[in-house]
C-alpha cells in the first residue's frame, strides 16, 4: 500500500450563500448540494486519484450515507477493508456554507467516525506496516489517532498528521510521533498561540512547533502558499503559491495533503519543497471548481510534468 488513511468520513451539506451568515440570520442561498467529504476520505481520494495504491481505515453509519460512501470508495479504487458499518451511530455530516468569494464556514457532526477505536486502529496494523505514508487528522477520537501514528512509528512507516480540526491543549505525543506535521494559519494560531497572518508570522509559528517537539512543520498559507522548516533545516522557507480564482476553497488543504502523500510515496527522489510545490498546484486546481472530492482533479487531467 502506498498511503494508508485513518481518519474520517463526512457527507457534505453544502449551501451556496451571497455571504456567510452572521449569528441569528436566516440567508436565501442559491444553491444546495451534497457531496462526500471527511478530512480522512477527502485526503484518501486526493491520493487515490494521482496514482496512489491506498486504504481507507474510517467507520461509516448503516445508512443512506452510509452505503453511498461506500460505493464512493469503491468508484475511486480506495481499498476498504477497514472501513466498518456501524448501527450504532449515523454516518458524520458537515453542514457547509460557501460564499460568492469561495470562503467557506463548515459544522461537523461526527457520528460514527467517533466511534473509531484502539482497537479499531490495531486490527490495520497488517496494512499499516506495509504502508510507505498514513495520513492521520482530529475528526475521529484524539486516542484512535494517536495509537495510529505510535504504530507507524513502531513500524517505522512515515506519518502525516494534519491537526484539523485543530484543539488547544493538545498532548506533546502528537507533535513527537509524527514524522511531518501539516496546519493551516488558523490550526497553527490555536496550537502555538501565535497569529499567523503573513509568511513572517507563520516562519515563527513552524519555529515554535519545531520546539514542541515536530521533526516537520509544514504550514499551508491558502492564496500566500505554505512555509516549511524541520529540526535537519531550522530556517523556514516559503513556498508561493500561483494566484488562481477561488470557487470554493472547500476541501483545498485536504488536496494538498492528499498530494503531499501521493508524492512522497510515489515520488521519493523529490525534495521537499518540489514536493510541496506541487502539492500547491494540486490544491489550487481544486479551488476553481465548486464542492470537495468534485473538486479533486484526476491524474490523466494534469499536466504531464506533475508527474516527472
Amino acid at each position: 500500500m502506498d498511503v494508508t488513511v485513518i481518519g474520517s468520513c463526512m457527507t457534505d451539506l453544502v449551501s451556496y450563500v451571497p455571504r456567510l451568515p452572521k449569528p441569528g440570520e436566516t440567508l436565501h442561498g442559491s444553491k444546495f448540494t451534497i457531496g462526500f467529504g471527511g478530512k480522512g476520505a477527502n485526503q484518501c481520494v486526493v491520493a487515490a486519484r494521482l496514482g496512489a495504491k491506498t486504504a481507507m481505515v474510517a467507520k461509516l453509519g448503516d445508512d443512506t450515507f452510509g452505503k453511498d460512501y461506500i460505493q464512493n470508495f469503491k468508484d475511486n479504487q480506495v481499498m476498504i477493508d477497514h472501513v466498518e458499518v456501524t448501527s450504532e451511530a449515523g454516518t458524520g455530516v458537515a453542514p457547509i456554507c460557501v460564499n460568492e468569494q469561495g470562503q467557506n464556514s463548515i459544522v461537523i457532526v461526527a457520528g460514527a467516525n467517533l466511534l473509531l477505536s484502539e482497537d479499531d486502529v490495531a486490527a490495520a496494523e497488517a496494512i499499516v506496516k506495509e504502508s510507505k505514508i498514513i495520513i492521520c487528522q482530529l475528526e475521529i477520537s484524539p486516542k484512535s489517532t494517536l495509537a495510529a501514528l505510535k504504530l507507524a512509528k513502531r513500524h517505522k512507516v512515515r506519518s502525516i498528521f494534519n491537526p484539523a480540526p485543530a484543539q488547544s491543549g493538545l498532548s506533546s505525543e502528537f507533535f513527537t510521533e509524527c514524522d511531518i506535521f501539516c496546519a493551516n494559519e488558523t490550526e497553527a494560531e490555536i496550537l502555538t498561540g501565535l497569529p499567523v497572518k503573513n509568511k513572517d508570522d507563520a516562519c515563527k509559528a513552524s519555529l515554535a512547533l519545531l520546539d514542541k517537539g515536530c521533526e516537520v512543520v509544514i504550514l499551508t498559507l491558502g492564496q500566500m502558499g505554505s512555509v516549511f522548516a524541520s529540526k535537519e533545516h531550522q530556517t523556514p522557507s516559503h513556498v508561493p503559491a500561483k494566484p488562481v480564482t477561488a470557487v470554493d476553497t472547500t476541501g483545498a488543504g485536504d488536496a494538498f495533503v492528499g498530494a503531499l502523500a501521493y508524492y512522497l510515496s510515489n515520488m521519493p527522489s523529490l525534495t521537499l519543497e518540489e514536493v510541496i510545490k506541487r502539492s500547491t498546484v494540486i490544491a489550487s486546481i481544486s479551488v476553481q471548481s465548486p464542492g470537495t472530492q468534485t473538486s479533486f482533479p484526476w491524474k490523466k487531467d494534469l499536466a504531464s510534468e506533475l508527474f516527472s
